[in-house]
């Protein structure tokens, strides 16, 4: 969806006139946000067969944050990482998700989703908007524990799914074993241990033949 030029979700069902105009704008935000349930993402579902959509994902992001805050190298503040997996992906309501291993879509991203961060945020009060475009920056930038943490999640949750499906987007064409290893490697910014983790399920998936190797020198 283009974020220069939208109709809002809203304009559908418009609010009635007289609610307090704070108010209106955050239940604007919310039912616009209801469209990250519609952005398909490339990892298979472990449990269906199909896709998984950005809000399953973000929720994924969220339970794993509080099921292994523990493994994180540095002490984490426990909400305000959920947050940051929370709103992460807001983004791509108008910037579209970008396959991990496309380079090419890669090449706009960050314009891209810079101009979407200041239109989906942009629809808050400007204090909560300033607030969440923070968050979001932080978490792209991962220059805190939470943002490391939070970034950390992102990586490991779709390899989990990729696990299941016994290959998933591992497969993709051109893609080998060594570039998902180096496409996940930020975990190991964040938790060693599950770094340690994530590596050795790579390492098996490559033995199973679920990921490339590299062809052999001649």
């Amino acid at each position: 969806m283009n974020a220069e030029r939208r109709n809002l979700l809203v304009e559908y069902t418009p609010l009635p006139d007289d609610l307090d105009e704070r108010l209106r704008a955050q239940l604007t935000f919310l039912i616009e946000v209801d469209r990250l349930k519609t952005v398909l993402r490339q990892s298979p579902l472990a449990a269906a067969d199909r896709r998984e959509n950005d809000a399953e994902h973000s929720w994924h992001l969220a339970m794993m944050v509080t099921v292994l805050a523990e493994h994180a190298d540095e002490p984490i503040d426990l909400g305000r990482t959920i947050e940051l997996v929370l709103l992460h992906d807001l983004v791509e309501i108008y910037a579209g998700d970008t396959p991990l291993y496309d380079s090419a879509a890669g090449v706009d991203q960050q314009d891209r989703e810079c101009a979407a961060a200041d239109a989906i945020f942009g629809l808050l009060p400007v204090d909560q908007a300033r607030h969440m475009r923070s968050l979001w920056d932080e978490f792209e930038e991962r220059r805190t524990p939470e943002a490391r943490f939070a970034k950390a999640m992102d990586r490991l949750q779709p390899l989990l799914l990729n696990w299941m499906a016994r290959g998933g987007t591992w497969r993709t064409p051109g893609v080998l074993a060594d570039d998902v290893r180096a496409r996940k490697a930020v975990i190991g910014e964040a938790s060693s241990s599950l770094w340690a983790a994530g590596r050795r399920l790579i390492d098996e998936g490559e033995r199973r033949g679920w990921a490339r190797s590299a062809a052999p020198e001649a």
